[in-house]
Parts: structure tokens; sequence; C-alpha cells
């Protein structure tokens, strides 16, 4: 016989010792959370480890994601295609087993955490992408959709500020399927939290309008039982269960403080706790019998053959919706998805509205909103200004199948949760706010990036063309930053046209976030011929030729792409011949074929110019280091948008003087 105490040794023992292996790693939570793991996927985590992308699987969280030994052992146990050897490879490069879980490296892995609390976040969005996807899909006797999603934190997540953010609105939305796990253990890594965090956890929560189980032995399987049961028990609220736990539990000399948080416990302590727990195996073995208790496949395959045979009865009863949901839960658009695209670029490449391009995008949405129901958007507590909602728009707080999340001042954890939302599947999520506010979303759109998140990011107010609201509100850095990180696609279109290409590759980029660089200020909708506009899809494109043969060539983005033309025409005008390049995405562009960006940006034409209302720096390996960037490289004012171009010489007059000063210089013209 297997007491549950000698199956959860088995985690930690496995754990303690894969990171001395690695001579680096956290042995404390898995130490500590040993006990909760076993009872939770043993008795009630319903997955398969033969199929980890079954649809209604349970989604399990490991926010605190330095405890990665902690989930790596179980998917070992419970027969995941996670081997011994994965598991002495412990953050080794290119194994499974990183040093922090990551999405499509470990099966099993549902989130890539690490950067504690946002793991909490995403679970949040899984729950509102089952609670949606379940209200649209399920029927009377068909529970089609129907899993938990379980997360455990530790104090660091809830130090962060993004879990209030992400907890105050799951509590909000009533998310009865959210239940989460908090070590509660008192220590980090400076040592007993005591002196920096006194929050009344409980407390907090009920505040929050959530169920609280709170003081369980976490240590003892009882208590844990019985805690998960209360949980699932209360349908309208999400559930924390708050477990006291001993950090590196097992470990004589070094449980209870924060020298077993973050450093392998030593093959001294290592063999003392061996002893304190009665485990006589040697490293990494694991008798056949416990390894029996574990093993999961045969369950989960049971589980998952029974929903199969639910769902052959669903397909029977409910023919369109149960290919409705193969197509969503596959990620793959419509049929009729290219034809339809194509003919709102033929309509909007003739349109003659001078409109903002948060305008633009507006309209874009209201097509596909009724072409995609896959779409499930939000904004920041700004969707008049970001222009995020369209006349199908309904809230999820009102209609549980509905496709608007508001998700008020949360730019940090509304990102987070469209990551989530993303990952669970059946979804496209776009979340919205102003440019300058991504930086407080900024490492969760890093994540997004890092998983290769299909995540479509609106921000508007995009330069210092949004006027009085001044330089808190004026981005400058905003942009540049986002083109830096990689993976990461940015728009930054001119008008509606590109807008609508813009909105076209986000929707079909499946490996990765798309970031759309919206104005407030109306702009001027520009002509182009049939290959222009199929060219505007490679990332940069050539506008505008003077003359057959190039003296300058101006590249320019956005709202100053008129203002660029206007150059061109008056440098054109003194003899020169003038080359205008569009580029709305310098990631497109630069992935496109040598020839191809030879081709609009010439080796051979030195005298280059940028022509950008933000941050310079990443135009110079365009222009050259001799060449000119007409951007800001300074904080905004406060004042009407006419004036502000003025003040920062987004004039035609000045661009076409700095213009003509670099063509002295290097054609040598007097």
């Amino acid at each position: 016989m297997c007491s549950r105490k000698k199956l959860a040794n088995a985690v930690r023992m496995l754990s303690i010792d894969a990171i001395q292996r690695a001579k680096s790693g956290h042995p404390g939570a898995p130490m500590g959370m040993a006990d909760i793991i076993e009872v939770l996927w043993r008795s009630f985590l319903k997955h398969n480890p033969c199929n980890p992308y079954w649809d209604n699987r349970d989604r399990f969280i490991l926010s605190n994601g330095h405890a990665s030994m902690l989930l790596y052992s179980v998917l070992h146990l419970t027969g995941y295609d996670i081997s011994i050897d994965d598991i002495k490879d412990f953050r080794q490069l290119y194994s499974k087993t990183p040093g922090h879980p990551e999405v499509e490296c470990t099966p099993g892995v549902e989130i890539t955490t690490g950067p504690l609390g946002q793991g909490l976040a995403s679970a949040v969005g899984m729950a509102i992408a089952e609670r949606v996807l379940s209200a649209y899909f399920n029927r009377l006797n068909y529970d089609i959709v129907d899993h938990y999603t379980w997360v455990f934190v530790g104090d660091g997540c809830l130090m962060e500020g993004i879990s209030h953010e992400v907890c105050s609105l799951a509590g909000s939305l009533q998310l009865g399927k959210l239940i989460v796990f908090y070590d509660n253990n008192g220590i980090s890594i400076d040592g007993n939290v005591c002196n920096w965090y006194n929050d009344n956890t409980a407390q907090r929560f009920l505040a929050y309008n959530w169920h609280v189980v709170d003081s369980i032995d976490g240590h003892d399987a009882n208590d844990i039982f019985k805690a998960i049961q209360l949980a699932q028990k209360v349908s309208d609220k999400p559930s924390i269960i708050i477990c006291n736990t001993i950090i590196g539990f097992g470990s004589p000399n070094k449980s209870g403080t924060s020298d077993v948080h973050g450093s392998p416990l030593g093959e001294e302590e290592i063999n003392l706790s061996r002893e304190a727990l009665h485990w006589k195996y040697p490293p990494f073995y694991i008798p056949d019998n416990i390894y029996k208790k574990w093993d999961a496949r045969d369950m989960g395959k049971k589980l998952e053959k029974e929903w199969n045979t639910l769902f052959s009865k669903y397909q029977i009863d409910h023919p369109d919706l149960s290919r409705e949901y193969i197509r969503r839960m596959s990620g793959i658009l419509p049929i009729n998805w290219s034809t339809q695209i194509n003919k709102l670029i033929e309509k909007s490449k003739n349109s003659n509205f001078n409109i903002a391009t948060r305008q633009s995008s507006q309209h874009v949405l209201e097509f596909l909103g009724t072409l995609l129901p896959e779409l499930l958007g939000g904004s920041a507590d700004l969707a008049p200004s970001n222009l995020t909602k369209w006349s199908g728009s309904c809230s999820i707080k009102d209609n549980k199948s509905g496709n608007y999340i508001h998700y008020g001042v949360r730019e940090f954890g509304m990102t987070a949760i469209g990551n989530g939302i993303s990952q669970h599947g059946g979804f496209i999520p776009y979340t919205a706010t102003f440019l300058v506010f991504s930086d407080y979303a900024k490492n969760a759109i890093r994540m997004s990036a890092l998983m290769k998140t299909r995540h479509i990011l609106i921000y508007t107010h995009d330069s210092i063309g949004l006027g009085e609201d001044g330089p808190t509100h004026q981005p400058i850095e905003q942009l540049s930053h986002l083109r830096s990180i990689p993976n990461m696609s940015v728009w930054r279109p001119s008008d509606t046209l590109e807008t609508v290409i813009a909105w076209k590759h986000a929707i079909e980029r499946y490996k990765g976030p798309t970031a759309l660089i919206l104005s407030r200020q109306n702009l001027y909708q520009l002509q182009r011929t049939s290959n222009q506009i199929k060219d505007i899809s490679r990332g940069g494109y050539i506008l505008k030729d003077s003359k057959e043969t190039i003296d300058i060539i101006l590249i320019s983005t956005g709202s100053e792409l008129k203002l660029t033309m206007l150059v061109a025409n008056q440098i054109t005008r003194m003899g020169y011949g003038v080359r205008v390049v569009s580029m709305p995405s310098i990631d497109i562009f630069e992935n496109q074929e040598n020839a191809y960006q030879e081709l609009v940006l010439p080796r051979s034409v030195r005298c280059r110019v940028a022509i950008e209302a933000g941050k310079s720096d990443c135009w110079y390996k365009y222009v050259g280091l001799h060449g000119l960037v007409i951007g800001i490289d300074s904080f905004g004012e406060s004042a009407p948008s006419d004036k502000l171009f003025n003040m920062f010489g987004f004039t035609v007059d000045h661009i076409v003087k700095k213009s003509k000063n670099l063509l002295n210089s290097m054609l040598k013209i007097i």
C-alpha cells in the first residue's frame, strides 16, 4: 500500500534531486506544495496524459513558476511524455524541463509562467474562455465545454499588483470554475514576509466577492480534499483555498526558512531529508508501485473517450454548432475568410473619408464581428476612445455568451487575461488602451510574444497628435520599444486601407501577437495602384517615385505619411528624384526576401530621411548614421496638435530644408 504522504514524497524527492543535479532551482515550494498537488491531480483534475491538448481537460496553472519541478515531477509521474532523463535534464539547454514552465516546450504546461502574478491573471482569462464557450456551445444534456481552471500561487503572486487587478475582475464576473490554491508559507527570498506583507488574505478575497476556504492544513490530505469539495460546491464565485504550509517540508535544517527557497539543498541535507521522509530510494528512483498509483493514462483515456462519445451525439443533434466548435477550437478561419476580407480591401481602396485610423479600425471590427464570432474584445475603460466596440458587441457580464469584456482600468491584468483567453483556445482576443499606457502592460506584452500567443493589441492615440492631454499621455518611446520585442508584430497604418490590411495580418498571424498603432486625429486617405495595394502586405512598399533616377528616399508611417508626400512634391519641384516609402510594419518588411528589400531601399541611394512622430533610434538602420531622422527624442507638451507638430518640426518647410541640406551634403550639390 502507498499512503498519500509517500506519493507526495515522490514529488518532493524527484524535485530536490533534479534541482541538486542542475545546481540551481527552487526546492522550497515543490516540497511545501507536494501534498496539495497530490490530492488535486490524483483525485480531482480532469486530464489525459496521452493527449495534453484534449479540449475539455481541466487547466492547471503554476503561477509561482519558479516551483517548476513540482509540475514536471507530477507530469512525469502521471504519464506525460516527460521521461526520467528529462527530469535529470532540468534547466539544461533545449531540455523539456526548463527553469520555468514554457508552453510548446513541455507537454502538459498550459501557459508560460515565472513573472509572478501573470499565471494567475492568465488563468482568469482561461476561466473566462471556458465560461463564454460553454454558454455559446452547450445545450441541454450536452455539456461539451465543462472544465475547471486550477491555479497555484505563492506570496509573491499575491503581492504583485496584477493580482489585485485580475482577482477583482474575476469576482465581478463570478467565475465559479476558477479555483486558486494559495501556498501560505510566510517565506520569500528575503526572509519572513511578515515584515513587508501583512495583508489579511481571506478578507481581501472576500472583498473581491470570492469564496474563501481559510486555514487549511496544506500537509493534511483529508483537509485538502474537503477544501476542494467545498470550493466546487460554489458555482457563482471563484474560490481561493488558503493552505498553510511549511516551505521545504521534510528538510530537517532548512524547512521554514528562506535558505530553501531558491537554492539546492546540498547533498548532506538531501540525505537528511530522505531519512526524515522515510524515503529509502536512491536519486531519481521511483518504485513501480508508486508509479502505478500516480499513472493517470488509463483514466485520462477513459475521460476523453466518454467526452468523444458525447460529442459524437452532439454532432448528430447539433451539426452546425459542432462544426463551428471544431473550427473555433482548431483556430481555423472561416472558409469564406479570404473572399470576404478581400472584398473589404477592395471597398477600402477607394475610401474618400478622412478619418482617424482608430475609426478605420472600428469599421474593420464592424465587418469582422459578424464574420468571426471568435473575436473576444475589450478595453481598459477606454472603449469610446479606443473605438473597440461594434454594433454587435455584447458584454459577457450581461450575457455569458457575449463577445466583449469591460476590463476597467487594468492594462496589465487585461493583457495577461487576453493571453490566457488565447492559450485556452476558441478565441482571438483583442485588448485596447492608449499607446502610452502600453507601458503598464509591458511584461504581459513580452510574455505574449514569448509564448507566440495569437493576441491583437490595439493602441490608439499614437503620438503628440492627441494634443492637449500633454506629455503624460503623448507616447514617444513606446512604439520603438514595442518594435524591439522579439516575435512582436507592429503595424502603424496611415489610412483606412493600411488599417484593413494590418487587421488582416493580425487575424492571420497564428504564432504571435500583433500591435495595431492607431491615430486619434483624422488622416488623409491616399490613393494607390493595385500593385501598391498588394505590396502593403510586405510591410514596406514604394508609394511614390517622382523620377526614374532616385536622389533621395523618404520613409514614413502613420499620420506622418501625408506630410511626407507633401515634402516629396516640393523636393521634386526642386528637380530631385524622390521616392516615398510607406513602412507600416518594420518587422514584416524585414521578413521579406533580400531582393524585395533592395528593390524598395536600394543601397545605391544613400540619401535617406525617416519621418515619424516618435523616438528616432530605430530608424537609423534604414537611413544610416549619416541619414536624417525627423523624430521626437524628448517628452511632448500640452497644446493643440497642430501647434505641437509645428513645434517639433513636422512641417513641410522644415523637413524640406533639412532634406535639401542632406542632399547638398551627400550629393555635393552647390
